[in-house]
């Protein structure tokens, strides 16, 4: 467990109690854990990506503070949250472009699996949400574990911890999603 976890869910317990000034203190904690998030997942983006890590970062960010109070538990709740917010970050983002591509001429990079392309960057940041979409129709929790994992770059103990199930169950639900997920995507 981090060394910081009991300070970010201190301050996550002062912020949904109402102190304002506490998302401040918590942005100072848990900037650099949130910018890693996000740099693992703009690794996966098309070369060129207009939106830069530390710009989703702070989208995510003002998302989770503008959104409804939200009833904090613990640091793993946050990132469960936070790497939600990403998720919606990104697609938002690769639904504009791809609205802004059929008019501007813009072609997308691809994504390559071995010597071959098989999906557009853009496309596939919006295939994998609908699938998971569906996915989380089918199993809800597996849906989340791969949310938390892929979008969330947690680790296997730290999603395990945020779902509140062991690790076992964590790595069956991982594997049944990512199966499901790739069966649907190919």
């Amino acid at each position: 467990m981090p060394e910081n976890s009991h300070a970010i869910t201190g301050l996550l317990l002062e912020w949904r109690s109402g102190d304002k000034n506490a998302s401040a203190r918590l942005m100072e904690l848990v900037y650099r854990e949130l910018h890693q998030m996000a740099s693992r997942q703009m690794r996966r983006e098309r070369g060129g990506h207009t939106l830069q890590t530390t710009a989703l970062v702070h989208e995510a960010y003002m998302r989770l503070c503008g959104a409804e109070p939200i009833e904090w538990h613990d640091r793993a709740h946050f990132f469960a949250v936070a790497a939600q917010q990403l998720r919606r970050v990104l697609v938002d983002h690769a639904r504009r472009f791809r609205s802004e591509k059929r008019g501007g001429g813009k072609s997308p990079g691809t994504l390559f699996d071995g010597n071959h392309a098989f999906l557009q960057i853009d496309e596939r940041v919006l295939a994998v949400d609908e699938a998971l979409a569906k996915l989380e129709a089918l199993d809800a929790r597996a849906a989340k574990v791969i949310e938390l994992r892929f979008f969330g770059g947690l680790t296997e103990s730290e999603a395990a911890a945020a779902l509140d199930i062991s690790i076992t169950t964590l790595k069956r639900d991982w594997d049944f999603g990512r199966s499901w997920l790739a069966a649907q995507l190919d």
